[in-house]
């Protein structure tokens, strides 16, 4: 083990927090603008649907941004490239906090969502090297831990601000944290020695292995399925579970705690054994989503599902993650933010196929459309199984020729 790595051990929590600081930011400036669409919208003096285009250009900039940006800079030192990334997202933040216009605000957005799924890939390779093998799952988790976070703690609190103080102090507040969490980046992380950099061909073709894109297809519909029913939550508590909106935040509070509970619980499997737990963690989350169908008739009853909901949601992310990396194998950069790129596509995907059930179905129909997702996630990590254990088996012949 390298002395770095070593080093990198002595300061594993610190060095982990700002990562996870990053995270968190990242995760306040995706999610805060949706609370604060009224706010922005009157502001610019554009309609509501106009101000959730930013929303829009945000996941696009996540989704096709990321693995072009990872391409560009592959050959970086992970260091530096974080702290580049981390300076884009201020950048993109600052741009946005004082933003005169909508086209400039949208552009901003853009901007800011370059850094996003490069970053958290970065960062969830980089926590790997902190840490000793065995503890891989858990330091992933610690990272994705911001995003999580961020939704019990920072959207709130940044909402509040927003609709207080103007939306624009919220986007100064979230500049702030990336601020705080660059300066720990530059203090605190090591800068950890690469035998060889893998070129631009080695990192292509890790992501298109056929057990890596396995890998992010399933990943794909199980964000699909979280978002085919988180994004109108909303309305399915007030509508079915005759919940006041004032009770609504409260719920997603907890849903939050759960999601939290969710990552540090599939962060310590994903360290065990990350597909028979992805098999299980699949099935359950599914068959989760089938009895919230009948339990959402019941606030209380509801309610406990639903923070059961957030833990099985959840915990199918670190091993996602960590499996997508470790498939890669010496070339796995471009995977890791791929990865994340996959995960925002079946957030887009999975709202969509919401929106078109409740116009087709209603309401009561999202639950099992995000149930039906989780099923095909399931096909796929069976697939993945099937296919290891192929490969395994031919590695066998072939030692005893």
């Amino acid at each position: 083990m390298t002395t770095a790595v070593k080093q990198a051990e002595r300061a594993f929590p610190l060095s982990l927090i700002c990562l996870t600081i990053g995270a968190f930011a990242i995760g306040m400036t995706e999610f805060l603008v949706m609370g604060l669409l009224p706010n922005v919208a009157d502001d610019l003096h554009v309609t509501i649907s106009q101000a959730g285009q930013i929303i829009t250009g945000y996941a696009l900039g996540v989704a096709i941004g990321a693995p072009v940006l990872t391409m560009l800079t592959h050959s970086q030192p992970k260091k530096r490239l974080l702290v580049l990334l981390m300076g884009i997202f201020i950048i993109g933040n600052a741009l946005s906090m004082i933003a005169p216009t909508y086209p400039l605000l949208v552009g901003a957005r853009v901007l800011t969502a370059l850094a996003h799924g490069t970053f958290l890939g970065v960062g969830s390779l980089i926590a790997t090297y902190l840490v000793a093998p065995e503890r891989r799952g858990s330091a992933v988790s610690i990272v994705l831990a911001g995003l999580t976070i961020a939704n019990i703690i920072g959207v709130p609190i940044g909402t509040f601000i927003g609709q207080h103080f103007g939306w624009r102090s919220s986007f100064g507040v979230i500049t702030v944290l990336g601020v705080l969490s660059l300066i720990g980046i530059a203090r605190f992380i090591p800068v950890i020695p690469q035998e060889k950099t893998a070129s631009l061909a080695q990192e292509v073709r890790s992501v298109l292995k056929p057990q890596v894109l396995l890998t992010l297809l399933f990943g794909l519909f199980g964000c699909a399925s979280l978002f085919s029913l988180f994004t109108y939550i909303s309305p399915v508590l007030q509508t079915i579970s005759g919940f006041k909106e004032s009770s609504v935040t409260w719920i997603l509070v907890i849903f939050g705690v759960g999601v939290t509970v969710g990552n540090i619980i599939g962060g310590r499997l994903a360290d065990w054994k990350p597909l028979p737990y992805l098999t299980v963690n699949y099935a359950a989350l599914a068959i989760i989503l089938a009895v919230l169908t009948v339990m959402l008739s019941n606030p209380i009853l509801g309610v406990v599902t639903i923070f059961i909901w957030g833990i099985a949601a959840f915990a199918i992310m670190p091993g996602i993650q960590l499996r997508t990396m470790t498939l890669a194998g010496d070339a796995p950069m471009l995977t890791a933010t791929a990865n994340h790129s996959a995960l925002n596509i079946g957030n887009a995907f999975g709202a969509y196929a919401g929106g078109v059930s409740i116009t087709m179905f209603g309401l009561e129909s999202l639950t099992w459309l995000a149930a039906s997702l989780a099923a095909i996630g399931l096909i796929g990590v069976v697939l993945s199984r099937l296919l290891d254990a192929k490969v395994n088996a031919r590695k066998v012949q072939q030692a005893t020729r």
